[in-house]
């Protein structure tokens, strides 16, 4: 005995993670210690990327489409992308909660709380590769270029956004929180 007494387990450098495994609404402690995120699948994190790339898409494309058709600077045309993929963002997992019986108020803190820091990041992403690509910002609608740098710009987001959800899901944060209104 150390002098602190046994409190029923001990204490060791390798600990018993199955006594937690059955506790009910706790799926976000996956992460003690440090190790993996448990449970959450790349399938799962797929799903909650692709459901905010959805939203996030429409507002990209739309953003880039008007900001292109009506002549805006390209940082214009960009701040327009960005509002509007987090309004498509935000309206999408509304709608989910919305049907699930929440208030307005408490369904766009949902969405605040799932979506803020997916769409964040693709929003960095996409318009990285967007203004990166040389010519695409100030493509027409009718050059290849455009639609093949925007197509570009999705798909790096899902890649590199798909990861920083598992983790958040994983950590009972980001889309974890949409989950319960899934039924």
């Amino acid at each position: 005995m150390d002098g602190h007494g046994n409190h029923g387990h001990q204490h060791t450098a390798e600990h018993d993670h199955s006594a937690h495994r059955d506790h009910a609404g706790h799926e976000h402690h996956g992460h003690h210690g440090g190790h993996d995120i448990g449970s959450v699948t790349w399938k799962a994190a797929a799903q909650a990327t692709l459901h905010c790339l959805t939203g996030c898409a429409i507002g990209e494309v739309l953003g880039m489409v008007l900001g292109t058709a009506l002549g805006l600077h390209n940082a214009g045309t960009v701040v327009l992308s960005v509002a509007l993929a987090f309004v498509f963002g935000y309206a999408l997992t509304m709608r989910g909660v919305l049907r699930a019986g929440l208030s307005v108020s408490q369904a766009l803190k949902v969405a605040l709380a799932a979506d803020t820091v997916s769409i964040l990041v693709m929003e960095i992403l996409d318009n990285t590769v967007m203004v990166g690509v040389p010519g695409a910002m100030d493509a027409g609608l009718g050059d290849p270029l455009f639609w093949a740098a925007l197509a570009s710009s999705l798909v790096v987001a899902f890649l590199l956004t798909t990861p920083v959800n598992r983790w958040m899901i994983g950590r009972g944060m980001g889309h974890a929180v949409v989950h319960q209104y899934h039924h």
